[in-house]
């Protein structure tokens, strides 16, 4: 029987590839890779042999879509920042029969659900950032669930969560559930960008102190409180994907019956206008 054995809220913004190269954002988000690499050595030690990663960088429209492919291999160049994430190598394994797994078990359940296994399905760098440093502590299969949902709403991707989580239960993986996405998403507007130093400040105060309160929420366990407002904070904040990550997350860990006190394994910080964090999602 299997079991999600640790789940997270993640950031995969490109800074963090671009934190390694020469330039100005050389060492910038260190902070942010050792949250990505604590957060696979803990799913190590608890024995995830898999992770479901909730990409809101892979827009669908007709239906929730799953790529399930046996293998994951090439060179990515960021279509949105081709300057800032060209040409990073990636090489993974998948979990076809989980991904095929989920999407039975969403469709059963009502949420209409497609698992490809498509070479020409490349992978979005919601996903693959954070195995670009996960996998330097722990070689996971990593199945990929699209989260850019434009017509869907977040009762259906609960439904998603709760498949992931049956589909796991009645697999034989450990599985390290990621919702990967940022806290509020509003990005500076491209002339406003290199005025306001735009890579390193937050758009928006108002943003910003409803991230933070979001955070001491689920520091607190006030989960049921957050789900409550999660409609008006990823409208009026701007959620990555309309957070539709974050509500596959909470849908997987038992929605507003969870009460579990987070970990911020990575602090706030603001990055082309967005609030973003590491946090832990401990799995009752």
């Amino acid at each position: 029987m299997g079991e999600i054995v640790l789940a997270a809220k993640m950031t995969h913004v490109p800074t963090l590839q671009m934190s390694e190269q020469e330039g100005p954002v050389k060492g910038k988000r260190q902070a942010a890779i050792d949250g990505h690499l604590e957060i696979a050595r803990r799913a190590k030690e608890l024995g995830a042999d898999t992770v479901v990663i909730c990409d809101t960088h892979w827009l669908v429209n007709a239906g929730f879509h799953i790529n399930a492919n046996e293998k994951f291999e090439g060179l990515l160049t960021s279509s949105e920042f081709p300057q800032f994430i060209r040409d990073m190598p990636y090489s993974h394994r998948g979990n076809p029969a989980l991904g095929d797994a989920i999407a039975e078990k969403a469709t059963e359940l009502g949420a209409y659900t497609l698992a490809h296994h498509l070479d020409s399905l490349d992978l979005e760098y919601g996903t693959l950032v954070p195995m670009h440093f996960m996998s330097r502590e722990h070689d996971m299969k990593v199945v990929s669930v699209a989260a850019f949902c434009t017509v869907h709403d977040h009762d259906e991707s609960r439904i998603i969560g709760e498949a992931i989580r049956a589909a796991v239960e009645e697999s034989d993986s450990k599985v390290l559930l990621v919702a990967s996405g940022s806290l509020s998403h509003k990005i500076w507007s491209n002339k406003e960008y290199a005025p306001n130093n735009g890579t390193f400040t937050i758009s928006s105060e108002f943003n910003r102190q409803v991230d933070l309160r979001v955070m001491e929420m689920w520091k607190n366990g006030e989960h049921a409180t957050f789900l409550k407002m999660l409609g008006d904070y990823a409208e009026l904040c701007c959620g990555e994907g309309s957070m539709h990550d974050t509500a596959m997350l909470y849908g997987a860990l038992g929605w507003d019956k969870y009460d579990q006190k987070c970990e911020v394994v990575t602090e706030y910080f603001p990055s082309s206008g967005t609030g973003q964090t590491n946090v832990i999602f401990p799995v009752p």
